[in-house]
């Protein structure tokens, strides 16, 4: 059986998708974001919960600010790349869904009342999120460093508040000079899924 997405796009967004180490300088524009933003906002989430939140770090200041939060190994790239953004799950989502979720309103509250229910819930979809954004990155002919090695609650005093769980950083541009490391292996199928 053969997929329905054209071959080529299958190559983009997963077969030749790497996490991008060097960038050319070209700027990443706002349009670029939004684009990327309008087409993964309409992939799947639990009760279309939409929790990820994310903040463009544009000014040298915020750069400069995010990069003293980053792990040793990642801050050359964090601070050279042409635009950073940092995923984060809100916690308040459920505040949302009353117009995100309007056949069943009261799934807020039924659900969602408890601060640990909601922690729990926004970590998930939010992180289904980002890799639907890492996705939309590729399709926008842009490449993705995803980056989990950094101070989390200094990310989080730095730029977000108590109600927003920093989950990742991404740098994104255009893939520089030496960008990708060589490919790692994958498991094969029968490794990975059993049936019953």
């Amino acid at each position: 059986m053969t997929l329905a997405l054209d071959p080529a796009a299958q190559d983009l967004l997963f077969r030749e998708a790497h996490t991008a180490n060097t960038f050319t300088d070209e700027p990443v524009s706002e349009e670029q974001v939004q684009a990327i933003y309008d087409l993964v906002k309409y992939a799947p989430t639990a009760f279309n919960q939409s929790p990820l939140r994310i903040v463009l770090v544009r000014s040298a200041e915020a750069r400069e600010r995010l990069v003293s939060h980053m792990a040793e190994g990642n801050q050359p790239k964090t601070a050279t790349a042409p635009l950073v953004a940092i995923l984060a799950a809100d916690n308040e989502f459920h505040e949302e869904l009353p117009a995100l979720f309007p056949h069943a309103p009261q799934i807020k509250d039924i659900f969602f009342s408890e601060r640990g229910a909601r922690e729990q819930a926004a970590a998930f979809n939010a992180s289904l999120q980002a890799g639907y954004f890492i996705v939309g990155v590729r399709a926008a002919g842009l490449a993705a460093g995803p980056m989990t090695g950094f101070d989390p609650a200094g990310v989080q005093k730095e730029f977000l508040d108590d109600n927003h769980t920093p989950l990742m950083v991404i740098n994104i541009g255009k893939p520089g000079e030496d960008a990708w490391k060589p490919r790692s292996p994958r498991l094969d199928y029968n490794q990975v899924v059993t049936t019953v």
